[in-house]
């Protein structure tokens, strides 16, 4: 087990085609965000929206360090993994308008996003219930020899499902592919880890099936990225599942588009340390003004294209009801 504590002063000795990469990845996953809490209220979106605000660093930092034969299994609160992973936006945007042209076609909204293409696993709605698939995807992968990895993402909740411990039994004993990482953001809704947890040591309970488990609370990308390349140029070779905490903090409320300091579960003092560092921020000051200007031109550009296809695109109509029924 190891912890990864402070942030490595090495912002600047990083490639600047990854910082740019990076960065992209950032902006682009917090406009279309921005974006979804803007329009939210109209109920031109028909599905609940859990954003990942405040945490994309996560999940860009684990897709960098993947290949497009791996895939990812997303929470609910997934967004920025499956933009990370490469997922059709136009297809996001649409599903979660309840549009034919969306992902699952309308049917499943934001909370069950998929992209096989793109190597993005069916979300779940219900809390844990992607661990074991994404453990079977492993399974898969390994038998097929495909060399390809899994990065399963979860919420620290989902951690208290029986089906944690059983599928990181499993991929410890048959040394699956599979990297799972903890989006630790303090809280199972509302609920505080402190009234959940008996220690926070989660990383030792992870240790225990003997799983590499990394603790990372800098809130840097490029740790993230540096830690998920290590994990998993070791499945590759052989080596076995490995586990991340990371530690984040989520900006908006647990499901919705607005803040919600007000409600008495959680001071927005614990926000100002998170966003004082705003990756997002902190990466667009390492990139030349041009550049980033240049940037936000097409990324602002991009995410209006997807919004305007999603209010274009054709409802399903009647008959689709019928579509993949076999019984």
């Amino acid at each position: 087990m190891s912890i990864v504590q402070d942030a490595q002063d090495s912002d600047m000795a990083q490639d600047p085609a990854v910082i740019e990469r990076l960065y992209r990845a950032l902006r682009l996953t917090r406009v279309v965000e921005d974006e979804v809490a803007r329009v939210y209220p109209t109920d031109v979106i028909k599905s609940p929206v859990h954003l990942s605000i405040g945490q994309e660093f996560i999940s860009v930092g684990v897709c960098d360090a993947l290949e497009p034969r791996d895939h990812v299994s997303i929470t609910y609160r997934g967004h920025a993994a499956y933009i990370a992973k490469g997922g059709d936006l136009n297809a996001m945007i649409a599903e979660m308008y309840g549009k034919k042209a969306g992902c699952a076609q309308g049917r499943g909204g934001s909370m069950h996003l998929v992209d096989m293409q793109a190597g993005v696993i069916g979300a779940s709605a219900v809390v844990g219930t992607s661990i074991p698939v994404a453990t079977g995807f492993a399974f898969a992968a390994q038998r097929k020899a495909t060399g390809g990895v899994v990065a399963c993402f979860i919420g620290d909740g989902a951690t208290e499902e029986g089906c944690f411990a059983e599928s990181l039994n499993f991929a410890a004993l048959h040394k699956l592919p599979i990297l799972f990482i903890c989006e630790n953001n303090g809280y199972a809704i509302h609920e505080p880890l402190a009234k959940r947890w008996a220690t926070d040591r989660l990383c030792e309970r992870v240790a225990t099936y003997g799983i590499p488990a990394t603790k990372i609370t800098d809130g840097d990308v490029f740790t993230v990225r540096d830690a998920a390349r290590a994990a998993v140029a070791a499945m590759r070779a052989g080596d076995g599942p490995a586990f991340l905490e990371i530690h984040c903090y989520r900006w908006r409320e647990h499901v919705g588009p607005n803040e919600d300091f007000n409600q008495g579960y959680r001071p927005a003092s614990e926000m100002t340390p998170w966003a004082e560092r705003d990756e997002v921020a902190r990466l667009a000051a390492l990139l030349p003004p041009e550049r980033v200007a240049a940037l936000e031109t097409e990324i602002v550009a991009t995410v209006a294209a997807a919004f305007a296809f999603a209010e274009t695109s054709p409802f399903p109509v009647s008959e689709d009801l019928y579509d993949h029924v076999y019984a």
